[in-house]
């Protein structure tokens, strides 16, 4: 009697065990699924640049680099009412360590007193969008993104780093004068309607790259929003590179440098003198 008993409760508990499993399976189907519908329906972005190279020659006195971009969609994208909103943004070499000097006045005579040294920050920011900053998404979103000119976000400064510097009562005057003086420059920078919508779903950029734009790679970002929220984003990049004569000599500079110098102070002598003598009155 115990042998009938004993099997049909090992057959009950196989039942069970089955019926969960294939539970589960159903669960884990119908996440990947949903998962894929997603997926689906989120956009994409296509991006191309004019050019990857841009050259530094003797009479190089600026250039710009134009970015195409296309909104990637498929038949089962959701439709956007209000329509899409582009940032692009790029991002020079860097200086891995740059120092901003206060003067002070000292009697008749003005001095550096103090000073502040900052690491890894771009030499160039562009930031290109389709809208201004402040219209295009929420504050949080752009602390971020690390979207703005605001000093804290320009110097790619981690908000952890950022939050000790607060609580550390650092002079915040430091970081606005170093973004203050590469805006005048011309390094830093910020179009609010630099991105144009050729159509709803093509947009057209130009990245100005002024005379004393410092040679290196450049990163750009673009950012797809709609309603404020990202959509999806896109990382590509170009290089602005010097050639001919220019690039000789910079290579020289930095491979030589003690000879560089002596040959620079020597013509800068040189054609002194000579220019003294060709002027000079009789």
């Amino acid at each position: 009697m115990q042998a009938p008993r004993l099997s049909k409760s090992s057959d009950t508990r196989f039942s069970s065990g089955s019926l969960c499993a294939a539970v589960i399976a159903m669960i884990v189907a119908l996440l990947v699924a949903l998962l894929a519908t997603g997926t689906a329906r989120a956009e994409g972005l296509v991006i191309s640049l004019s050019n990857h190279q841009v050259m530094i020659t003797s009479n190089f006195t600026g250039s710009q680099v134009t970015l195409f971009g296309a909104v990637q969609r498929d038949e089962q994208t959701i439709a956007r009412t209000t329509g899409y909103d582009v940032a692009v943004v790029v991002r020079g070499p860097r200086f891995n360590e740059v120092t901003i000097r206060r003067k002070e006045r000292l009697g008749p005579i003005w001095i550096n007193r103090t000073q502040e040294t900052f690491e890894d920050v771009p030499r160039y920011l562009a930031i290109l969008s389709s809208r201004p900053l402040d219209d295009l998404t929420s504050e949080i979103m752009r602390d971020r993104l690390r979207l703005g000119l605001d000093p804290r976000i320009a110097m790619q400064m981690p908000p952890e780093e950022a939050d000790a510097l607060q609580e550390a009562q650092q002079d915040p005057d430091y970081a606005e004068a170093l973004v203050r003086l590469r805006m005048q420059d011309g390094q830093y920078f910020e179009i609010g309607r630099g991105v144009t919508f050729i159509t709803p779903m093509i947009f057209r950029a130009a990245i100005p790259l002024p005379a004393g734009a410092p040679p290196g790679n450049y990163e750009v970002e673009t950012l797809l929003f709609a309603d404020g929220v990202l959509l999806a984003r896109d990382i590509t990049n170009f290089e602005l590179v010097k050639t001919g004569f220019e690039q000789r000599v910079a290579e020289w500079a930095e491979t030589r440098a003690a000879a560089y110098g002596f040959i620079t102070v020597f013509l800068a002598m040189f054609f002194g003198w000579l220019a003294s003598v060709i002027f000079r009155r009789d």
